[in-house]
């Protein structure tokens, strides 16, 4: 495909134009330190103080403390820092205090795993307690209801990443209020951003953390809102930034780049309707269910973000589903980025009680509120054209053989290694090495590891050359060819793991001469 559909906007977006344009002012001309008293210093103070007063009428938080972090994770750290530091004075002071640290069964793994860490090394000796969802993925409030009076924290997300469902937070604050519970209150807030209305000033969450690269701001900023009264103890300490709240030079080139995202939500005239992106996300359901026909959806659509969809297609993992739409150039992913190198079924599917099969082979499509028309025009006909490939027969043999293998043009053998010698790794070479591996070796055969539906979707010359079509599946039927060949090889694919287990088995059969596309086709583009 000459260019991407990116549909990954919960991993990341792609940054607002008008984004790049305030990072380079601040790098360019607005360099000073804003906590100098001169002029450049000045300027620099009142950009800071402009994105903060910005966000706080976005956020709908007129009070409270606002600080500008690295991103949600941080936030993230700085509220369970905040919270336990908080309960472990009560105690210390006699003080009712519940004994659990709560938390939404399918939160992001940056909760749990700050609640372990910062419970163990502050001693606070409290239990962790997920609280689980119901078949639609939200919280359970009679579950709730049953552990809000032993509560010391509370920790659920405003809208879920792999998901996108939205949590019934009125629910959750109305049951925190009828059992008189004193827990503080921490509420992901990353992907409700541009998406869902905030108005947290008038809510009774504690702490609200926000990440700036899951909507067109660069990666490395985003804020922190605590309520006015909540306890607060910083993260970081040093020279006193952010009022003392959070050490260390600010980032101006990511928060000019935030506030021009902060500006454009603001105004109301760049972002599409929350009607407009739940009817985007209606005409990419209607182009997979025509495309996938035995299709099911893993989210409830009425209570879920309009630009996040989570699907499993019966009898097709999703491992194969990723490399067929990343073949047509459609980028969607198995689940949350920070757990795709985790080869197991997603733990927040499972705690909606889905089936493990479901679980494991789930897609999630997700776009930003930027999408236009004419990009769900060229989605949905990626997304159809996926769907003639996937019924795509085998490729067509391979000349003179007509085995599927490459024609053999030496006579010369390698029938194996040798008792007890130790094969290397095969090697990896980048696009410039094969452009120079090529021009050493012209007779060098390029196989495409890749699966008939992805060769379906287009057959890429490298360095004007073809190649031939082996996918890795029907690898072991041709060990006799791989065996005898004596030409060089090099083998690719989408991400260059798969032809790195194509060049291994080769080496391992004897051949001398074997090279793998490092990276894959993905860093060719």
């Amino acid at each position: 495909m000459n260019t991407e559909i990116y549909l990954d906007a919960n991993a990341t977006s792609p940054v607002l134009p008008a984004a790049i344009d305030a990072a380079q002012a601040a790098l360019l001309a607005l360099f000073g330190n804003p906590s100098s008293s001169h002029a450049a210093g000045l300027r620099a103070r009142a950009l800071l103080d402009d994105a903060r007063s910005r966000a706080r009428r976005v956020l709908g938080a007129p009070d409270g403390r606002l600080l500008f972090t690295s991103g949600a994770t941080e936030g993230i750290q700085t509220a369970v820092l905040s919270a336990l530091c908080a309960v472990r004075a009560r105690r210390e002071a006699g003080e009712p205090c519940g004994d659990l640290l709560l938390y939404g069964a399918t939160e992001h793994k940056a909760v749990p795993e700050s609640l372990a860490h910062w419970n163990a090394l502050l001693g606070t000796g409290l239990t962790l307690q997920a609280l689980p969802v119901d078949a639609d993925g939200r919280h359970r409030l009679d579950s709730l209801r049953a552990l809000a009076p032993r509560a010391a924290f509370v920790c659920t997300m405003a809208a879920n990443n792999e998901t996108g469902v939205v949590s019934d937070l009125d629910g959750i604050a109305a049951v925190l209020e009828e059992t008189g519970s004193s827990a503080l209150w921490m509420v992901d807030c990353v992907q409700a951003l541009g998406k869902l209305p905030l108005s947290l000033g008038r809510t009774r969450i504690d702490y609200a953390p926000f990440s700036g690269h899951k909507l067109y701001a660069p990666k490395g900023i985003g804020m922190l809102y605590v309520r006015a009264g909540a306890p607060y103890t910083p993260l970081m300490c040093g020279g006193g930034q952010e009022g003392g709240q959070r050490s260390g030079t600010e980032n101006m080139a990511g928060i000019a780049a935030f506030g021009a995202v902060l500006q454009a939500l603001e105004e109301g005239t760049t972002f599409r309707s929350h009607a407009q992106m739940a009817a985007a996300r209606e005409r990419l359901a209607a182009s997979l269910r025509a495309a996938f026909p035995g299709i099911v959806f893993n989210m409830p659509f009425e209570h879920a973000l309009p630009t996040t969809l989570n699907f499993s297609v019966p009898g097709y993992s999703g491992k194969t589903l990723l490399d067929l739409f990343d073949a047509a150039g459609v980028r969607v992913s198995a689940g949350s980025a920070c757990s795709a190198a985790k080869a197991a079924p997603s733990y927040v599917l499972l705690a909606m009680g889905l089936p493990e099969e479901r679980c494991a082979n789930a897609v999630r499509m997700s776009f930003g509120p930027l999408a236009d028309d004419a990009f769900f025009d060229a989605a949905c006909a990626r997304i159809a054209r996926c769907g003639r490939a996937l019924q795509a027969p085998p490729p067509a043999p391979c000349p003179v053989t007509g085995s599927g293998a490459p024609a053999v043009t030496s006579t010369a053998a390698q029938s194996g290694t040798k008792s007890g010698t130790t094969i290397p790794m095969p090697c990896g070479i980048d696009g410039k090495g094969l452009a120079r591996f090529l021009e050493r070796h012209p007779d060098a055969l390029l196989v495409d590891v890749r699966e008939a539906c992805e060769h379906a979707l287009g057959t890429p010359l490298l360095h004007g050359r073809a190649a031939y079509s082996l996918p890795l599946s029907r690898l072991p039927e041709h060990a006799a060819w791989l065996g005898r060949e004596t030409r060089p090889l090099v083998f690719f694919c989408r991400s260059g793991n798969r032809s790195a287990q194509a060049a291994q088995l080769a080496q391992e059969l004897g051949h001398g001469n074997v090279r793998h596309l490092a990276g894959g086709l993905a860093l060719l583009a």
